[in-house]
């Protein structure tokens, strides 16, 4: 586990794109916060660094669960707000998502969390500001784990370190 403290929206958005250029195909990130935590956020940045070519079109999927949109590796949004059942967000396919290719991006990951593949980075957001936010990275698998030390220069804090 680490923890990167993000001072203001600029800092989040700066993460994002650098997490979306080292992502590759197959990548799942699951993404964890309170309504307004800035997943959204995060997700357009990540899109940017995956080379989108106009982040304008990314929004929350709430209403529709899932959004598409071309980039370097196709992005898939998901968004398991709205879902009362991990069957439900099961039936949207997403084992095929996981599989495909693209990258797998999920809102409100926690509520289908059975639907995980064994392999993912989660990051949960946390609200410490009007613009703040501290992010806390888990990845599983080897894969992931070296992310982290890529995304963070191999310096994160980890709890209990503040």
């Amino acid at each position: 586990m680490c923890i990167i403290d993000l001072p203001d929206l600029a800092a989040t958005q700066a993460f994002g794109r650098r997490l979306g250029r080292q992502l590759w195909p197959g990548s799942v990130v699951a993404l964890v916060g309170e309504l307004g935590a800035g997943k959204t956020q995060l997700v357009r940045a990540i899109a940017e660094g995956l080379g989108i070519a106009d982040s304008r079109i990314v929004t929350s999927p709430t209403f529709v669960l899932l959004q598409e949109y071309p980039a370097r590796l196709p992005i898939y949004h998901f968004d398991a707000y709205r879902l009362p059942t991990e069957a439900e967000f099961a039936d949207l396919g997403v084992q095929e998502y996981f599989e495909s290719g693209g990258v797998c991006l999920i809102e409100w990951a926690d509520r289908v969390r059975g639907c995980w593949p064994a392999e993912y980075l989660r990051i949960t957001l946390e609200t410490t500001g009007p613009t703040s936010r501290r992010a806390v990275l888990e990845g599983k698998g080897k894969d992931y784990e070296k992310l982290i030390g890529e995304l963070t220069n191999g310096a994160c804090q980890h709890p209990g370190e503040r």
